[in-house]
């Protein structure tokens, strides 16, 4: 199969897994920020670890944009300061996570602590800090959404993807 073919159609599908599972988690959970964000991370990581970086970039860059005109992401002046949180998490699981030295699991254990820790750092610097203080009507909540609960989320969906590559890379193939 064209290599091309392959990319489109793995984005593609895992585009529609996010939007699916963002829409049955945030109907089944009451909008849950926990539930949702967890496995919304979750589906950010197994893009990135089976499809590449490409894909990855691709889905984190889609999912605020989905979730918010789903009405359960965040208000449109937010969705660039997500984006970039997502990004740094794709990019840093892609980096860390497909080490082999000292072990796949081990690098991924890495990966889940580092990119977890750097979304939220990013997130609160620019949502909490700079956003909320500077840009006119952002409710002044969202200050405890992107606090911590990005740091609890994004190490929930480490977890799991890590728990949900097992059986992904024999089935698809990838190392």
């Amino acid at each position: 199969m064209d290599k091309k073919v392959l990319w489109i159609t793995r984005t593609g599908v895992l585009v529609a897994l996010l939007v699916a599972l963002q829409t049955a988690a945030a109907l089944l959970s009451g909008r849950n920020q926990f539930i949702t964000g967890s496995v919304v991370n979750m589906v950010l990581i197994v893009s990135v670890m089976t499809s590449g970086l490409a894909t990855g970039l691709s889905v984190a860059a889609v999912s605020p944009i989905m979730a918010t005109f789903l009405g359960i992401g965040p208000t449109w002046v937010l969705v660039p300061f997500i984006i970039v949180g997502n990004i740094i998490l794709v990019t840093l699981w892609h980096v860390i996570g497909n080490r082999k030295k000292g072990g796949k699991y081990a690098a991924q254990i890495v990966a889940l602590v580092v990119a977890a820790a750097a979304k939220f750092i990013v997130i609160y610097l620019f949502v909490v800090q700079i956003a909320i203080p500077y840009i006119p009507n952002i409710p002044r909540q969202a200050a405890v959404i992107f606090s911590y609960p990005q740091l609890i989320t994004a190490s929930i969906g480490g977890a799991l993807a890590i728990i949900a590559l097992i059986p992904l890379r024999k089935a698809i193939k990838v190392n």
